[in-house]
């Protein structure tokens, strides 16, 4: 069907080309003094089959490229395209103004190259404008609309800010699996936003080569299906991208400040930087330590001693929450069970370590 419209529009061109120009070309050169052949009609027809002919060489080559601008446009969000053909609009608008005083001038580099280069550019311009920073317009938007609200005292604006905000899930935590337990539990308020770059990169190390990266992204995409079908929360995906940002760490942040919304992850970088730059971030491996049983100085533990330490005649030990406990002197305790005596407790970003002694060392001293 494309390559029928594609014939057609050639004959109509090949026509009114024909039509326009080809009598005028018959009397130039002046090699006939046959009035009918100068004739316009003739002229039509034999524009038509030249360029009916000339179409079997590049229909081929023009359906190709049609066909490749289709499926452009349809892989690109609607989003993006609305905004970007937006910007476009707005900068050949402006282009038009521009170009109706230049129209004027009786300078034929003025009046005729100049408008039609401002309008390629102001055009492409807008485009680029309104796509770029759709994201901006799209938070814009939504101020103006929360703030409009807000002065009419609707409570409509009321029930919006009293919801929480919206949750990002970063790779980390998908690939972790906690986090569906989390949401399976309500702790997690609002909604759970997969960005579309995240899942990208989680199907990217699906299809690597490693076998253990392999089964880490497919265990990702597992949660993610999980949170999706199973768990009482709304997920979003969204749909966006930003093409000037190569890292998907500051892609993530970048999504938190445009939906202000909250990064979850237990990367320990990712929170530090999000912390510097003022982006709310829920890191699971902090909630994790904060409800950890509390353990304090002077309590006692039945503990198996598992393996030697990193110190001089040290033993290392587990609680059942996978807490590490460094008992001192119990190199000679591997592989038995003891009671041992909690000397301190140390609690840092990585975990809760504690140290021990066992309590036969104490009852003999």
């Amino acid at each position: 069907m494309l390559k029928k419209i594609v014939h057609l529009f050639f004959v109509i061109a090949g026509g009114t080309i024909g039509y326009l120009y080809i009598p005028d070309i018959i009397k130039l050169l002046d090699f006939t003094e046959a009035s009918w052949v100068a004739s316009p009609y003739l002229g039509t027809l034999l524009g038509a089959i030249i360029l009916f002919l000339i179409t079997y060489w590049i229909t081929d080559y023009i359906v190709g490229f049609l066909r490749w601008v289709e499926d452009a446009l349809i892989k690109v969000p609607v989003g993006d395209l609305f905004f970007g053909s937006l910007g476009l609009i707005v900068g050949l608008v402006i282009a038009f103004l521009i170009n109706i005083p230049l129209t004027d001038i009786q300078i034929e580099l003025v009046s005729q190259v100049i408008p039609l280069f401002l309008t390629i550019l102001l055009g492409y311009l807008g485009f680029q404008v309104g796509f770029r920073r759709r994201d901006e317009f799209i938070n814009l938007l939504t101020i103006n609309r929360k703030e409009k609200e807000k002065r009419r005292g609707t409570d409509v604006d009321n029930a919006e800010t009293n919801q929480p905000k919206a949750k990002i899930l970063d790779t980390s935590v998908i690939i972790d699996g906690r986090v569906a337990d989390i949401c399976q539990t309500s702790f997690l308020e609002g909604t759970i936003v997969i960005p579309q770059f995240v899942l990208g990169e989680l199907q990217h190390i699906a299809d690597s080569s490693d076998v253990l990266k392999r089964n880490r992204g497919r265990r990702g995409l597992d949660v993610l299906n999980r949170i999706q079908k199973e768990l009482p929360v709304k997920v979003e995906i969204y749909e966006g991208d930003f093409e000037e940002i190569s890292e998907v760490d500051s892609k993530l942040i970048k999504l938190a400040k445009v939906i202000n919304g909250i990064v979850v992850t237990n990367d320990f970088n990712l929170n530090k930087v999000c912390d510097l730059q003022g982006v709310d971030v829920l890191n699971i491996n902090d909630l994790a330590n904060a409800v950890k049983p509390v353990v304090l100085p002077g309590e006692e533990l039945m503990v198996q001693v598992i393996k030697d330490g990193k110190e001089h005649n040290q033993g290392i030990a587990y609680l059942d929450d996978g807490t590490m406990i460094v008992v001192e002197e119990g190199r000679d305790y591997i592989g038995k069970t003891i009671e041992v005596l909690i000397t301190s407790v140390l609690q840092t970003s990585a975990g809760r370590m504690i140290f021990a002694k066992p309590k036969l060392l104490e009852k003999a001293l």
